[in-house]
């Protein structure tokens, strides 16, 4: 069963006539392909002009919606070989953080990519894709070996925050985060970030901190969520709307402020309608960006990043 989004009720009420035809068609042996070719003509249209003036707070949705190809899906898509490394050797493992060794069209790369789960036993086994300290651990760990081995970085981002529980807390969430943050600073080897759903606050950034930064169309990137923004800022959850809005969450948005340096696009009604399009469009990005790292075999990638991230803020 196919998940609409509030504003996609028309949408759902074509959909759901379609269905009847067809089966009707099936089951009488009326023909009603014509009636059916028009309604999804209809359907292609009211989607293509949604999708072209999504707001802000629209865009959370679609970046939020469950069927969207999930880490697990890019990585089975994209790289070959995939060797996942667990525990951060301190505490424990967490899987919400995906995180070890694969093949990138032939070529070695380190994978970090953060896992929401589709179903509730998977959600429940990821955390929703908010990682405690030992994922951030795990997370220093793995680019510490690509470090050692000059592999480059890909980092898959999801996630709506790092875990905010006591026992989180307890075990030094902030200062895991931080380091981990740092790590990625420090690199001696390139990196890449694709934000693919949601990039909630330094439990994004402590992973996303690359070279390049790129996200998908219809994702978003943001300090707080829109809720918590609004909780803090109004402390009524039903602004929002209004917090997204004021916030700079979207691609859009933070390519013109230079934070992201790229935009994946997705196709119309968004990449939970065409999750194979989106992962190759993806890969095909990733494979450009790590031709042009290739390219520069004495660059200091390090230095390169210290200066992108120095720089945003500036001139604006």
């Amino acid at each position: 069963m196919y998940n609409y989004l509030d504003f996609e009720k028309q949408v759902q009420e074509l959909e759901g006539k379609i269905l009847e035809l067809r089966k009707l068609s099936a089951d009488g042996g009326v023909d009603f392909a014509e009636e059916i070719a028009r309604l999804e003509k209809r359907v292609r249209e009211i989607l293509r002009d949604l999708y072209k003036n999504l707001t802000p707070w629209q865009k959370v949705q679609v970046a939020r919606h469950p069927d969207r190809p999930h880490c697990v899906d890019y990585i089975r898509h994209l790289f070959e070989d995939f060797t996942p490394l667990a525990g951060d050797r301190a505490f424990g493992e967490d899987q919400a953080l995906l995180a070890g060794f694969a093949r990138f069209r032939g070529e070695p790369v380190a994978l970090l990519g953060q896992e929401k789960g589709t179903d509730t036993a998977s959600r429940l086994k990821h955390n929703f894709g908010s990682m405690r300290p030992e994922g951030y651990r795990k997370a220093v760990r793995i680019m510490e070996l690509a470090d050692r081995f000059r592999l480059p970085v890909v980092s898959l981002i999801d996630t709506a925050g790092a875990y905010p529980g006591v026992d989180a807390e307890e075990r030094g969430q902030a200062e895991a985060i931080a380091r981990s943050t740092s790590m990625c600073l420090a690199l001696r080897s390139p990196s890449i970030a694709v934000i693919i759903g949601e990039g909630g606050s330094g439990g994004a950034i402590a992973i996303a901190t690359a070279n390049k930064v790129f996200m998908l169309e219809n994702a978003v990137y943001s300090v707080i969520s829109p809720e918590g923004a609004a909780s803090i800022l109004w402390r009524d959850t039903t602004r929002s709307r209004d917090a997204a809005t004021s916030m700079k969450i979207t691609a859009q948005d933070l390519l013109e402020l230079k934070i992201i340096d790229g935009i994946i696009p997705e196709p119309v009604g968004g990449a939970q309608r065409g999750a194979e399009a989106v992962m190759d469009a993806t890969g095909e990005l990733i494979a450009r960006t790590l031709a042009e790292f290739a390219a520069q075999p004495n660059a200091d990638h390090r230095e390169q990043r210290r200066e992108k991230y120095l720089a945003i803020g500036r001139n604006l």
